[in-house]
């Protein structure tokens, strides 16, 4: 009897005791940093396009067993696909807000011993194709206070915590309709990659090629060597831009060159003679002429700017590896832009990557001509500048972390976990956008801030309740009352794309308004302060949730007041627009919204005649074929908008690269945008660019697919021009979205400032090939070596290859990018420099640009 009494206390403690037991903060430390958290996708074709099956694999490979039953534990993860799932085995599955869901143990939760695996199969909305799809970072918490991250989910390599998708029903998005996708592998980027090597130009040509490329350029025989004995004349007018060249040539090529205006005399010595003659290209803005000569280098703007870009081409032809001194042909180039509005557009709202990495991207920018940086600083997960009389949007709004109540932090999204020190936490301070909008002058780029409203507003609004409630508790019921974007009565519905159910500021609140203004008080001070002038605000105006205000007692209130102009929910988003455009009009500023946003239905837009601004833009994103809407960017400027055109399908540059489930990015717009897609982009006719519906089925008939006529561009005038875009949801670091920017960045760069000759309503393939290849020869022989000498990673084009008879050959989308390859699984790698036997060995290939820039990994087996 004693034996079997030892025997049973032995394997009493040796088994974890689960019945009304309850976790310690020790308990669940330990449990996240030993567990092993993994999530995937089972699949897709579960429900046409209507639905995924998901996977949530708990292995507790800890000494903590989960309790049976209920208790004071939660498990919080990241799903961009809302779970529709309630509960599967015990344990009850809830959305959150936005991405953010938990799982919380019921009754019937047999619990999780030691050693023991817990697999949770659910229904989600839509599909997912790629690893970016899920989100770092999940945590436990103990009664919803203090929360641990699982250490097996803290990390960027992806692969650690998203189990393999390799399957069809993982990599496509759905089987009816037919996901027509190809998914890129190693032999069939070969075969595209070999059809364009026949026009591949040599490395001298490619080291002449100037991106983006001027109108007309003359070479002519011999070099010049440009070095330190060469000296700078100056138009005194242009210091600002000589003492921008004079830090570029010494930062990046050991040039430092004496530079004086020009009255002074530069005697024989050899010059570079800088000046303004605003007859130059007729007079047109940002125009330039440039001659190298032999001992002589002219550079003539038809403004200031003209001369920073003739500059610029000047240092286009500078060899990536150039050190004190530089060999540069003689030729002579007359060059204007194709478009005044030549942009950018950045989010780091929904993730904040540093300040360097803006400054990089501007500097980028101005080398390539680009002129305007939309900064989309607000949205629903963060608010990246700090305004100093309101300082709970940095403060609350910049900084995501495990607080439900949100009086210090917004709740945490995207892949940040619990804690403030999380990833895509931060903002701007006031004195960091001044010193950018310094830099950006200089530079001859233009910032426009965006502050997201009404929709996409959750930072701001739940920043200003934070702000009311402790205002409210200090007794200053006035003060907490005066910047208030949401009615604490209003008990609307909805539930946006992003899977928000509180992220419309309430459009029937007059303090909504006094927070616009004094929002633009504070961005135009800021400008003033930099010297420069807020010329364009955006305001949003895209993805209202539907339902919003539908039962907000203040609209009601509104509703049924006479003469307002407002009898219901459908009016407020036009009111809203009205009164934000008059308070822009009456500080000079012009604003800015995304298409829809100015949309009463899918076809009519707002009441142009209703705002007095002269100039109001319009960003023309939305130009998924088959959902009809593609038409916006001419509908919109037909009717005087002034559009800029940015569209998904091939300017959404979170979107991959190419179809592979390795590939960071979002992919509703395109399944992938290659370098080749963006730089095939033709703004002088929107309808030329529909290629493929989402499904990945060719378009042969645009009008037969959207089923109605398409309009015709009637004002050709309102069409300012062209950006990129990137949004953030999947990007967190600066390496990440400088990678994704760029080399996309100098498609758009060319675009935008060059008309190539293949373009067209059914443009020459050949002549678009052979433009091509010559573009991107110059990316590899010189512009991603430049970048990266500036602090920017740029992404490298994963190579292709057969092998054939155990004979290696191999290929690259960006001509004179090297290719390298392995046959020990990545323990050594060689250069390719000609077919080699590999016999029967499981090859891995990466293409390279130095020790630190690679590409993705494939494989041939």
């Amino acid at each position: 009897m004693h034996l079997r009494k030892t025997i049973l206390a032995t394997a009493l403690l040796a088994t974890p005791l689960f019945a009304n037991a309850k976790l310690s903060q020790s308990d669940i430390k330990q449990f996240a940093a030993q567990a092993d958290l993994k999530f995937g996708v089972v699949d897709n074709f579960h429900d046409n396009d209507g639905g995924y099956i998901g996977k949530i694999q708990l292995k507790n490979t800890s000494k903590v067993a989960l309790p049976k039953g209920e208790s004071n534990w939660q498990l919080y993860f990241h799903s961009i696909r809302k779970v529709k799932t309630p509960k599967v085995k015990g344990i009850a599955i809830e959305h959150v807000n936005g991405d953010l869901h938990r799982l919380v143990p019921t009754k019937s939760f047999a619990g999780l011993a030691v050693g023991e695996t817990l697999a949770l199969e659910y229904e989600a909305a839509a599909y997912i194709v790629s690893y970016s799809d899920v989100m770092p970072r999940a945590f436990i918490s103990l009664d919803n206070k203090d929360a641990e991250v699982f250490a097996s989910t803290d990390t960027e390599d992806l692969k650690q915590f998203v189990l393999p998708i390799v399957e069809e029903r993982q990599l496509k998005k759905f089987n009816t309709p037919k996901d027509l996708s190809v998914i890129a592998d190693a032999q069939n980027r070969h075969a595209l990659n070999i059809k364009n090597e026949k026009y591949t130009p040599s490395q001298e040509d490619a080291l002449k090629r100037i991106i983006p490329k001027p109108l007309d350029v003359d070479f002519s025989r011999g070099e010049v060597t440009l070095s330190s004995d060469w000296v700078v004349s100056y138009q005194g007018s242009l210091k600002q831009e000589v003492n921008v060249l004079l830090d570029d040539l010494s930062k990046l090529y050991g040039l430092k060159l004496e530079a004086n205006a020009d009255h002074i005399s530069v005697g024989k010595k050899p010059h570079l003679s800088l000046k303004v003659d605003n007859s130059i290209q007729s007079g047109d803005a940002e125009s330039y002429y440039l001659e190298i000569d032999k001992n002589k280098i002219t550079v003539v703007g038809s403004d200031n700017a003209g001369v920073f870009y003739g500059l610029q081409s000047l240092l286009a032809l500078f060899p990536a590896d150039a050190n004190g001194s530089v060999e540069l042909p003689r030729v002579e180039i007359k060059d204007s832009p194709r478009f005044s509005y030549r942009g950018m557009h950045y989010d780091n709202a929904r993730n904040f990557h540093g300040k360097d990495a803006m400054f990089k991207l501007v500097e980028q920018m101005a080398k390539y001509k680009l002129n305007t940086l939309h900064w989309h600083f607000s949205d629903d997960e963060g608010w990246r500048l700090e305004i100093p009389s309101l300082p709970e949007l940095a403060e609350i709004g910049g900084v995501r972390c495990f607080d439900l109540s949100e009086d210090s932090c917004l709740l945490t999204q995207l892949g940040t976990g619990p804690h403030k020190d999380g990833s895509g936490n931060g903002y701007l301070t006031k004195d960091d956008f001044v010193e950018l909008l310094k830099f950006a002058a200089a530079r001859h780029i233009k910032i426009i801030p965006e502050v997201e409203s009404p929709g996409h507003a959750r930072a701001s609004i739940k920043a200003m309740e934070a702000r009311y409630r402790k205002l409210m508790k200090a007794g200053d019921e006035v003060g907490a009352k005066a910047y208030l974007l949401s009615d604490p009565e209003d008990k609307s519905k909805y539930i946006t794309v992003q899977n928000y159910t509180d992220n419309s500021i309430n459009a029937c609140m007059d303090s909504s308004y006094n927070f616009m203004e004094k929002v633009t008080y504070e961005l135009q001070q800021m400008y003033r302060e930099a010297g420069v002038r807020l010329e364009n605000l955006h305001f949003g105006g895209d993805e209202v949730g539907a339902g919003s205000w539908t039962n907000s007692p203040a609209c009601q209130k509104m509703f049924e007041e006479a003469g307002n102009g407002v009898a219901g929910p459908a009016d407020l988003k036009p009111y809203f627009t009205q009164r934000v455009a008059k308070m822009l009009a009456k500080r000079g500023i012009a604003p800015g919204a995304w298409e829809d946003g100015l949309m009463y239905d899918r076809v009519n837009t707002f009441n142009r005649e209703e705002f007095p601004n002269p100039v109001f833009t319009a960003n023309a994103w939305d130009n998924i074929w088959e959902w009809g809407v593609a038409d916006r960017a001419y509908r919109l400027a037909n009717n005087d908008y002034q559009v800029v055109l940015s569209h998904g399908t091939h300017l959404y540059f979170d979107h991959p690269y190419e179809a592979h489930p390795e590939e960071r990015g979002y992919y509703w717009a395109t399944r992938f945008i290659s370098n080749e897609k963006a730089f095939g982009y033709m703004p002088d006719n929107v309808y030329a660019n529909a290629d493929f519906t989402r499904t990945g089925e060719v378009i042969k008939n645009l009008e037969d697919l959207v089923g109605r006529p398409l309009p015709q561009l009637e004002k050709p005038e309102n069409i300012l021009g062209m950006q990129g875009q990137v949004w953030s949801e999947t990007i967190r670091t600066e390496d990440q979205v400088l990678a994704m920017l760029f080399p996309r960045v100098l498609a758009v760069a060319e675009r935008a400032w060059y008309k190539a000759p293949w373009e067209g309503e059914k443009p020459d393939a050949q002549k678009r090939a052979k433009d091509w290849m010559t573009f991107s020869a110059a990316l590899g022989t010189k512009e991603l070596a430049k970048l990266a000498k500036s602090g920017v990673k740029a992404n490298l084009d994963v190579p292709g290859g057969e092998v054939n008879k155990g004979t290696l050959t191999t290929s690259v989308a960006t001509a004179y990018l090297d290719v390298e390859y392995s046959v020990d699984q990545g323990k050594s790698w060689q250069t390719y420099q000609q077919p080699v036997n590999v016999g029967d060995t499981q090859v891995w290939l990466r293409s390279s640009l130095n020790d630190q820039v690679k590409s993705r990994i494939t494989t041939i087996n």
